[in-house]
């Protein structure tokens, strides 16, 4: 048995370092979504996200690992209802207390319109990338009913009213399928119209939200703000040295290009890139037989160099539009499908994406 004397210093020495407060637990939508907050939390926690790589965003379901996720949850940040419908629900229903941040509702994102010129028109494919569909208006609601995070960039956060819900996921009980199911096209069925929710794809956007996500942690986690603040500038550091090398290497690169569905306007409009437009006038359907004439046409007369296609769609009809010409064909995905999940995904992402049109352009 100790002396009381040593005993009250063992005490004492327990008092004075303290164990570290658990992380908070933090829940994300998106695997690019999931690097960010990564980036933000490393050295302190990893987050969870719902939408496991390959399945479509658009019309996921809950699993009941996903519900669970929801309803520890001390913070969600999300894209919001534009991407990922089937989520503002299950949100609705969080306990009073719970930091949600519809990342595309923040004050200061970028927010831009789907195009109609990314469709072959040509009177107005000129203009396509005059943006002036641009949105920096942000005094629309940011969310939803009970979630208002209109302040959260601004640094008040005293007042979290997310009104009065429930931790009821019981109707997610039957959803436990497998998520790669979704990776099927058919699911991509998001209307092509009102705002353009690829927006993670702007270096600018994921250098802002990675201070918003910061601001946000340091609300939930007061003690360990001073590393989320300092992850969130090395963060962004990263972001810029990744801008300036991409810069210098699509420099001069005047060559076009097609996507196969218009997802990557953001990361266009950062680089100064020009798409002459979409196979696909949206995420659910083909083209129809005229619809690609129209395109390998186009395609000829403007001198396309390249065609992009997604993991998540049909490559034949990719090579239906290329064949017969010197069009180069890349694959290229906006989530980063084959990237692995963490504190570096989404500077990986901005490099995979930007070495493809490097590829794609120098040809």
């Amino acid at each position: 048995m100790l002396p009381k004397s040593l005993t009250s210093a063992v005490a004492l020495s327990i008092l004075a370092f303290p164990v570290a407060a658990d992380a908070p637990k933090v829940v994300t939508d998106i695997a690019p979504i999931q690097g960010l907050v990564a980036r933000v939390m490393a050295g302190v926690g990893e987050p969870a996200v719902l939408v496991p790589p390959g399945a479509s965003p658009h019309g996921y379901s809950l699993r009941p690992s996903n519900a669970r996720d929801l309803s520890n949850a001390d913070a969600v940040f999300w894209v919001g209802e534009a991407l990922a419908p089937w989520l503002e629900e299950p949100i609705t229903q969080l306990t009073d207390g719970v930091n949600v941040v519809s990342l595309l509702d923040a004050p200061g994102t970028m927010r831009l319109d789907f195009r109609q010129g990314a469709v072959f028109a040509p009177a107005v494919m000129e203009g396509s990338h005059e943006h002036d569909e641009e949105h920096h208006d942000h005094d629309h609601e940011a969310g939803h009913d009970g979630h208002d995070h209109s302040e959260h960039a601004h640094g008040d956060h005293d007042d979290h009213d997310h009104g009065d819900h429930g931790h009821d996921h019981d109707d997610h009980g039957d959803h436990d399928h497998d998520a790669h199911a979704e990776h099927d096209h058919s699911h991509h069925d998001h209307a092509h119209d009102g705002v353009d929710p690829h927006a993670w794809l702007s270096p600018e956007n994921g250098k802002h939200w990675l201070a918003l996500i910061a601001e946000e942690l340091s609300q939930v986690d007061p003690e360990n703000a001073s590393i989320y603040e300092t992850n969130a500038l090395e963060g962004q550091a990263e972001i810029d040295q990744i801008v300036a090398d991409l810069n210098g290497q699509l420099a001069g690169q005047n060559g076009q290009f097609v996507v196969f569905h218009d997802a990557f306007q953001y990361f266009e409009q950062g680089f100064g890139l020009k798409s002459l437009g979409a196979i696909s006038l949206g995420d659910a359907s083909d083209p129809s037989v005229s619809r690609i004439a129209e395109i390998r046409n186009a395609v000829d007369e403007a001198g396309v160099t390249c065609v992009f296609s997604e993991p998540q769609f049909n490559p034949g009809l990719v090579r239906t539009v290329t064949e017969g010409t010197d069009v180069s064909s890349y694959v290229i995905d906006p989530l980063g499908m084959d990237i692995e999940t963490g504190k570096t995904f989404y500077a990986d992402l901005l490099k995979q994406t930007g070495a493809a049109f490097v590829a794609c352009l120098g040809d």
